[in-house]
């Protein structure tokens, strides 16, 4: 095989390399041939700048997300506009990502267009994939409505960008992001009971602290007779648990490394010596192991799967959960819901971003590239979002500003609605600002950084090692990850 061609820099080595770090074995074959060449699809001579690649056929490769279901349930008013066939492929994020890692290392773009989780993806490939402002500013091109400005800030940054080039490698696409979800009916029952009890109003918002947070938890324990337990958590060996810890590591202070509101939103190769050492991140640990102890049990074994359940079950009263899960709440709990703000540590409220934007690989010929723009635009517009709150099979919601001002939306921010989605709405703009969003690193070396956190975390609340012996024991494992760095 000869001729292997990179684009953008992309090393085949460094690619592979990523790909087995995602923990699963390369699928044999794969894609990695890029012997002889392949024609572009055809441009047709036309005034509409919507059907000039009609005719054309796409493959998006995406997580399983509800985003993604409702759009392929929904492709026909694409494929009406444009002539365009999109075939959706949909995976467990890590056999999504070894699926864009080999179509990137063959220089091939079997996949035109990726769900490009920020950790996973885009840090690691950033270099294969297409700077999307070329295709923006395209005058043969639609325009893209709104411009970047319509995208939520944090999320353009925390989604789109890597490094400080201002390139685009994403737009917005999901956001799904951890909030405080809680029986509304149970704290209103209990509520000056809790209050006199607990010396503080138990209702939920910014003015609760993780301490207080616990004391209800232990509150409902200890006098509720509806739920058995206070509060649930995804706390299983899994990246749930990472994210589950994050929200009180940030709330304390504490960090993954310094400059943490940075590395967060553009990015970093070199992210410096791993924080989690310190007496912030070690104060957090303490508080979260104790908040584990009076959970429900069940929590260790549940990830973002299990957790919505147990919750919708009646196990446990609160809990923090993603907010796009209000929608299944809603359903099984009609009238029964909650949604605030995370509490607040010693330092902050942090609430656990998760969203990811949708790429073009670097890989795709000019035409090519040009018709999976034209799905990029029309699945993250203002129409195909707002069909997306509207969807039967679930759907996100929106990651542009514009969305969230239409008459129809806000009027659905009062139940009953027919989009329970957007009853979270009012939360979400303190959970997105940035003061109050938490964002993991992105870094390219983020996934073998991950499965370190969860599982030191893991053996803490195993009772295998203190929660300062797994701190120390995880920032001196993340060190050598990151000192081996990422040659892209």
């Amino acid at each position: 095989m000869t001729g292997v061609r990179m684009r953008r820099g992309l090393d085949r080595r460094s690619v592979l390399r990523g790909a087995l770090a995602g923990g699963a074995a390369l699928a044999a074959g794969g894609l990695l041939s890029a012997c002889g060449g392949r024609a572009d699809v055809a441009r047709l001579a036309t005034d509409d700048r919507w059907r000039q690649f009609a005719g054309t056929t796409l493959n998006f490769v995406s997580e399983s997300t509800a985003p993604t279901a409702a759009i392929a349930a929904n492709l026909k008013p694409f494929q009406d506009l444009t002539g365009i066939n999109v075939n959706i492929v949909t995976l467990e994020l890590s056999a999504m990502t070894q699926k864009v890692a080999l179509d990137l290392a063959g220089g091939e773009s079997q996949y035109q267009l990726i769900y490009a989780d920020p950790y996973n993806v885009l840090a690691p490939y950033a270099n294969g994939l297409a700077d999307l402002r070329e295709l923006a500013s395209d005058p043969t091109l639609p325009p893209l409505e709104g411009g970047f400005g319509d995208f939520i800030d944090t999320q353009l940054d925390a989604a789109g960008k890597f490094g400080p080039g201002g390139e685009i490698f994403a737009i917005p696409y999901d956001c799904p992001t951890i909030i405080w979800q809680y029986r509304a009916d149970l704290f209103a029952k209990y509520h000056d009971r809790m209050g006199e009890d607990l010396g503080f109003d138990p209702t939920p918002g910014l003015d609760r602290t993780w301490e207080e947070y616990f004391r209800i938890a232990k509150w409902f324990n200890d006098n509720a007779t509806e739920t058995p337990f206070g509060t649930g958590h995804q706390a299983k060996q899994h990246g749930s648990l990472m994210c589950d810890f994050s929200n009180v590591l940030w709330a304390y202070g504490g960090d993954y490394f310094e400059h943490g509101d940075v590395v967060g939103r553009l990015g970093a190769r070199d992210p410096g010596p791993c924080q989690l050492g310190s007496e912030q991140a070690i104060a957090a640990a303490e508080f979260y192991h104790r908040l584990i102890s009076i959970a429900d049990p069940s929590s260790t074994s549940w990830d973002w799967n299990g957790l919505s359940p147990a919750f919708r079950a009646g196990r446990f009263a609160m809990c923090p959960d993603w907010h796009e899960n209000a929608a299944g709440n809603e359903e099984a709990l009609a009238g029964k819901m909650g949604y605030a703000p995370l509490p607040r540590g010693p330092v902050r409220s942090a609430n656990h971003y998760g969203g990811t934007g949708i790429s073009i690989s670097g890989n795709t010929l000019p035409n090519e590239r040009k018709a999976a723009w034209l799905f990029v635009l029309w699945s993250t517009s203002v129409q195909t979002q707002l069909d997306d709150l509207k969807s039967s099979v679930g759907g996100g919601t929106p990651t542009r500003k514009s969305v969230y001002e239409l008459p129809e939306v806000k009027a659905a921010q009062r139940r009953p609605s027919p989009m329970p989605n957007i009853l979270t709405a009012p939360v979400m703009e303190q959970a997105w600002a940035p003061e109050n969003i938490g964002l993991r690193p992105k870094v390219p070396m983020w996934n073998e950084c991950e499965t370190t956190i969860y599982t030191q975390l893991s053996r803490m609340l195993a009772g295998d090692l203190s929660p300062a012996e797994a701190m120390r024991e995880t920032a001196k494992r993340i060190d050598r990850i990151t000192a081996r760095g990422w040659v892209n």
